[in-house]
């Protein structure tokens, strides 16, 4: 039986189908130029957006963290 033939093999990938599977439904392993290759452009509103992400993760971080000394100094000991 030759390596093209084997149904799996001792790596774990699982064999034809499992491959077939993930090469066509779950996609390439990598995808060329997905940062190096954009425009200034599309990186420089990838960059907002991150920073627009990062923001809303603080505020609602310190929303949570207010909503919790609330909380505490309400004494109506629900957490």
């Amino acid at each position: 039986m030759s390596d093209d033939e084997q149904v799996g093999d001792a790596s774990g990938k699982g064999g034809r189908l499992l491959g077939w599977v993930f090469q066509n439904l779950a996609g390439p392993s990598q995808v060329q130029g997905a940062v190096q290759g954009g425009s200034r452009l599309a990186r420089e509103a990838w960059k907002q957006d991150l920073e627009r992400r990062k923001q809303w993760s603080r505020e609602q971080r310190e929303l949570k963290r207010a909503r919790r000394e609330a909380q505490r100094s309400g004494g109506d000991g629900q957490p």
